[in-house]
C-alpha cells in the first residue's frame, strides 16, 4: 500500500485514540464528581462529550472514504472493516458515560443513600476506567502494543466487572428491602450503574475487533 494509504490510517487512528481520550477524561471526571459529591464535575462530563455522535459520524465517514480512494488488500480491507465496527462500539460507550454522569448527578440528589453502596460503585467504575485506558493505551501505540497481554488484561477487568455488578445488584436488593418507599429511584441507580457493566463488555468487543485486525481469520472467533 501506499504512503498515502498509510497515513491516511494513521489519521483515523489518531481521531479514533482523540474520541477515546474524551470518554476516560469524562469516565474519570464523572468517578471524581462522585467521590467528591460534585454536581459540576457530573455536568463537565457531560460536556466533554457533547459532540460524540458527529466525531464517529466524522470518523466513520473517513474510513468510507479510505474503502473508495485505495481499494484496500484483504489485510488492510480487514483493519478498516474492525475500524468501523470499533468506531460504533466507542460512540455507545461514550453515549453510556454521558448518561451514567446525568443520572448520577440526579441521584445523588435523590433520597437513595448510596453511601452503602460507595466501595463497589468505585471500584465497579475504576474497573471500566481501566478498560478503556487499556485499549487507548494500545491505539496510541500499536506497533508496541502486545495484542495477546492486552487481550488478557481487558478479559479480566471485564470478569472484575461482572462480579462487582453482581455484588452491587445483591447489595441494591436489600435496600430495596429496606427502604421499600423508594424503591423504584433504587431500581433507576440499579439501571444507571449497568452503564459502566456495558462499557466494559464493549471494551471486550473492542479488544476482539482488535485481534481480528492483527491476526484475521473468522470475526466470530473472537467474540
Amino acid at each position: 500500500m501506499s504512503t498515502k494509504y498509510d497515513n491516511k490510517i494513521d489519521e483515523i487512528r489518531v481521531m479514533m485514540s482523540n474520541l477515546l481520550e474524551n470518554i476516560v477524561v469524562a469516565n474519570q471526571l464523572s468517578l471524581d464528581a462522585y467521590i467528591c459529591n460534585n454536581q459540576d464535575g457530573f455536568k463537565e462530563a457531560q460536556d466533554k462529550l457533547v459532540n460524540i455522535a458527529a466525531q464517529g459520524d466524522m470518523i466513520d465517514n473517513e474510513i468510507i472514504k479510505t474503502f473508495a480512494l485505495f481499494g484496500p488488500e484483504a489485510r488492510e480491507l480487514r483493519s478498516l472493516v474492525a475500524y468501523l465496527k470499533m468506531t460504533n462500539e466507542i460512540i455507545s460507550i461514550g453515549a453510556g458515560v454521558k448518561k451514567y454522569a446525568r443520572r448520577m448527578r440526579d441521584h445523588s440528589q435523590s433520597k437513595c443513600d448510596l453511601e452503602p453502596l460507595n466501595g463497589t460503585i468505585i471500584q465497579l467504575h475504576k474497573s471500566t476506567i481501566n478498560s478503556l485506558e487499556a485499549i487507548l493505551a494500545c491505539f496510541k501505540g500499536l506497533d508496541d502494543c502486545n495484542i495477546h497481554d492486552f487481550y488478557t488484561k481487558i478479559m479480566v477487568e471485564e470478569s472484575k466487572n461482572d462480579d462487582l455488578f453482581a455484588i452491587l445488584e445483591k447489595e441494591i436488593m436489600t435496600l430495596i428491602i429496606d427502604e421499600r418507599e423508594l424503591s423504584i429511584e433504587y431500581v433507576k441507580v440499579l439501571g444507571t450503574l449497568r452503564k459502566l457493566e456495558r462499557a466494559c463488555d464493549r471494551s471486550v468487543n473492542i479488544a476482539n475487533l482488535m485481534m481480528y485486525a492483527q491476526q484475521g481469520g473468522e470475526m466470530s472467533n473472537y467474540r
